[in-house]
């Protein structure tokens, strides 16, 4: 007996479909090549995903378009299966990331070109770092050898960091709004670290592709607390690297230019003090030598001023000695003293007597 047949609405039909794709396939992957790809009134994407074999169309809101595409490249979205109340089956685009080398380097390529433009790797809007930072902000993965390079070498080097850590993915698809999550958290707090430290260690093109996200690209630009960035080797450079107010070529690179090499320092320092000392010593010489002369020139002008006090006290005990009173005696010169009227009676002294007489007459000479 044939089974009945089941009847539905046309719009139950969809619901009904989507109901069954939501419950069979929540979430997929696929992978495929960009076409037709257009954005209309600067919010809604639309594009077709291809292969040899088929295509499918894709849509998703330009908020979500966190890597530049076009046609040609090679994509994997993240989506939900639906069918439009049109009758047209679709995915539903949540993420997006280029697949392969090709595709990676030209979407890297093209948010490049944007960003430059805008004048976000521009050198005058970099910051420098503190020398001796005391409160470092680190954004990474605690269980990637990364960063215990880093921390291991911070420690080796110089030591006594406050240190905050915010833990988060540094691949695939929910890292970039982890990292952004933890570089808004460590920018609104009331007290700021002095540097902002995003590390992670060596991968693959596609591991690192976090790091080239817009979002999180225009965020690293937009923080308030300079930046330091390390992912990957050396050769490896991303867009947030280039953003950073520094680049760090790899995590332990990173913690080198953070902070410096306390054993070098002790060197620097003990050799600075030694070619002070012979400085000092020449110092300290020329000063002696400039005391000395100048205390015998001292010397010399007291010298001169007491000798010119000798002189002249000389000379005034020889006017003295020349007005003694005895002296002028002894030259047969008297000294008289008295009554000099007439009839008054006067002493007069010589050198060797005295004489008392009587005054008998006194005129004018």
């Amino acid at each position: 007996m044939e089974k009945a047949s089941l009847q539905f609405s046309v719009s139950d039909f969809i619901a009904l479909t989507n109901q069954t794709l939501e419950f069979a396939y929540p979430s997929v992957e696929v992978e495929g090549e960009v076409s037709s790809f257009k954005v209309n009134q600067g919010k809604y994407v639309f594009f077709d995903l291809k292969d040899a074999g088929g295509s499918v169309g894709c849509f998703m809101t330009v908020y979500q378009l966190r890597v530049p595409i076009e046609d040609g490249m090679k994509v994997i979205v993240t989506a939900t299966p639906k069918l439009t109340p049109w009758g047209k089956f679709s995915l539903t685009v949540r993420a997006i990331r280029p697949s392969g080398e090709g595709s990676l380097k030209k979407s890297f390529e093209l948010l490049r070109a944007k960003l430059e433009k805008e004048g976000l790797f521009a050198d005058e809007r970099k910051r420098t770092l503190p020398r001796q930072p005391r409160r470092v902000a680190v954004i990474s993965s605690t269980q990637a050898a990364g960063y215990a390079d880093f921390i291991k070498i911070v420690n080796d080097r110089w030591g006594g960091l406050q240190i905050d850590v915010a833990h988060v993915q540094v691949q695939g698809a929910d890292a970039p709004d982890q990292i952004i999550r933890a570089l808004n958290y460590f920018n609104e707090r009331e007290e700021l670290p002095e540097v902002i430290v995003i590390i992670r260690g060596g991968g693959s093109a596609d591991d690192l592709s976090a790091f080239n996200d817009e979002a999180l690209v225009r965020e690293i630009a937009g923080s308030r607390v300079p930046t330091l960035v390390g992912v990957g080797h050396e050769v490896d450079v991303s867009l947030a690297d280039m953003v950073a107010d520094v680049r760090a070529a790899t995590p332990s690179n990173a913690a080198q230019i953070l902070v410096p090499d306390r054993e070098e320092i002790i060197r620097a320092t003990r050799r600075h003090v030694q070619s002070l000392l012979p400085r000092a010593e020449r110092a300290v010489d020329r000063q002696a030598e400039l005391v000395r002369n100048k205390l015998v020139a001292c010397l010399d002008t007291v010298n001169r001023r007491l000798q010119y006090d000798v002189d002249r006290l000389a000379g005034l005990r020889r006017v003295l000695a020349e007005l003694d009173p005895n002296k002028v005696l002894a030259r047969g010169y008297a000294l008289v003293r008295g009554d000099i009227t007439p009839g008054g009676t006067v002493e007069i002294e010589k050198s060797d007597i005295l004489i008392t007489a009587e005054v008998r007459n006194v005129s004018k000479k």
